[in-house]
């Protein structure tokens, strides 16, 4: 019997029509379920923060009611906490542990992380913290899927495919960006092309951004009146995007500092780090409500009511402080579309001083705003190409396809120069690693993963039996070209060769990563 189902797991990875038809049909199922869940949890945080405008007009500047009002913020906080403790992979955005159930290293509960994300994430936004609906939704999709996988008794290999592509679906239905969803499971989860990915995530970020428009409609998320930037002005988007790379790094740093510094808080435990932060979110509000939940209302703000320099940066940093705070409690919500706004901000407030100084057109203000969000996305995420397909499509224009992708790109390098990490990846790293110990798979079912031989690798020129691949992978196949090869120990690998191995699901952590080192720093895992 799992001799069967490895056989069949092979043909599915070589067949041609039937495997794209296999994964279409998938990244249906994937889209509608993933599309539904993120709708749900968009609809249930809008309730929320509807609803904690209301208490705030309510309460007013009534000493008796701010004082109940913060009472049931601390409950709520404890209310929170307790959430994160019986289900810790619910807890902050959600992104990295979508990455590291993709790397074997987490394997939770589905159905859990969904309940506790919902009303975790919900209870969070209706405090006011500053977090936001679109990481929550990477997980939501990501968990959705695989309970389909589960439910349909899919194989390991493809249970990892679909959750990958339910993670971008979610955020396909978070930003109403089809194509962002793609890019994100390609740049961020996978970091590689695949085929099969590609293919799956396509169909399923479709369906679910189709699913979420028949709920909220299809309008942009910006809309800005387009002016041509001058192509003999460029110089000022190399120091622009220079600038808004070295804010990213800062960003990163203080945001993972701030998580460190929380910890560390002596003397109080979780359940009393929780309400504090929910009260002092209360106070916040009282005094400056603009930067409360995820600031979606801030952009709004900004794009009508073009605020003066002092008022864009004060609302800035605020923003920045108060959701560095949020951050560092571990609440469920995401930081994704607050770095957005942060980066609008910021692009907005750069945009203003250029072009007092140097005269440029007026009107390239509310561009600047959104080259401000590329760049510091590409910075912070370490995902440029994603920043670029999400400003155009969050925007719904491409006539300045041309400087987004020069501040994205530039911001991204001078960050890699200056060592930033990918905030995600530093903080999948933070996650304690499961794979050794609760949340190991009992099954001895083996998954397929293949690794693309890089030009220039130490693996070019030799034979397989030369290399020690580890106790717990095995090569079944070489695709070279469109031939492909039963391996043998004589066989002599070459660049571009893909090498397609078994793996036990057991030590899948530890195995996958001894094959990254051996692939180099230039290794692809294609599935």
């Amino acid at each position: 019997m799992k001799e069967r189902k490895k056989l069949s797991t092979v043909r599915k990875l070589k067949s041609g029509k039937s495997e794209a038809f296999f994964l279409a049909v998938r990244g249906v199922e994937v889209g509608i379920f993933a599309g539904l869940i993120s709708v749900l949890y968009r609809y249930l945080l809008s309730i929320a923060e509807n609803s904690l405008n209301k208490v705030l007009a309510y309460v007013g500047r009534n000493g008796i009611k701010i004082a109940i009002w913060l009472i049931i913020l601390g409950f709520l906080g404890f209310f929170v906490a307790y959430i994160n403790k019986k289900e810790p992979d619910a807890s902050g955005s959600g992104i990295p542990q979508i990455n590291g159930e993709i790397k074997g290293r987490l394997s939770p509960c589905w159905w859990r992380v969904i309940l506790a994300k919902l009303i975790g994430g919900t209870t969070a936004v209706f405090s006011g913290l500053s977090l936001g609906r679109e990481g929550p939704s990477v997980q939501l999709g990501g968990m959705a899927a695989k309970g389909v996988a589960k439910i349909t008794k899919a194989d390991k290999t493809t249970e990892l495919r679909m959750i990958s592509c339910g993670a971008g679906a979610g955020m396909a239905a978070a930003f109403n960006a089809p194509l962002t969803g793609v890019m994100f499971v390609m740049e961020e989860i996978h970091h590689s092309f695949d085929r099969n990915i590609l293919c799956m995530g396509i169909v399923s970020s479709i369906v679910a951004d189709y699913v979420s428009k028949l709920f909220f409609g299809q309008s942009t998320v910006f809309n800005y009146n387009t002016v041509t930037f001058p192509l003999g002005q460029y110089w000022v988007l190399i120091l622009f995007g220079i600038i808004i790379g070295v804010s990213g790094v800062g960003y990163t740093k203080i945001m993972l500092k701030m998580q460190e510094l929380y910890k560390k808080i002596p003397k109080l435990s979780q359940k009393l780090k929780m309400p504090i932060i929910f009260i002092f979110s209360g106070i916040v509000g009282l005094v400056l409500p603009q930067v409360l939940c995820g600031g979606h209302s801030m952009v709004e703000y900004l794009m009508n009511d073009h605020p003066g320099i002092t008022v864009m940066f004060s609302l800035l940093v605020a923003k920045f402080a108060f959701g560095a705070v949020c951050f560092a409690s571990g609440a469920p919500g995401g930081t994704l579309y607050p770095l957005c706004v942060l980066g609008t901000y910021l692009g907005a407030v750069l945009g203003s001083v250029a072009i007092n100084i140097t005269g440029l057109p007026t009107g390239l203000w509310e561009e600047f705003a959104v080259l401000g969000m590329a760049g510091f996305f590409a910075a912070t995420v370490k995902s440029p190409i994603t920043g670029i397909v999400l400003v155009f499509e969050l925007t719904g224009n491409m006539k300045n396809l041309l400087p987004i992708a020069t501040v994205a790109l530039i911001s991204y390098a001078v960050s890699d120069l200056l060592g930033g990490e990918p905030m995600y990846e530093a903080l999948l790293g933070r996650i304690p690693n499961k794979s050794e110990s609760e949340n190991l798979p009992k099954s001895r079912e083996k998954i397929i993963k293949s690794f693309v031989i890089p030009i220039g690798s130490d693996l070019d020129g030799k034979r397989i039996k030369d290399i020690d691949w580890g106790r717990h992978a095995l090569i079944i196949t070489v695709e070279r070209g469109e031939e492909s090869i039963t391996p043998n120990g004589d066989l002599i690998l070459k660049s571009d060769d893909e090498v397609v191995f078994f793996i036990s699901q057991r030590k899948r952590a530890k195995t996958e990563e001894h094959l990254e080192s051996l692939f180099a720093e230039q290794y692809k895992p294609i599935a």
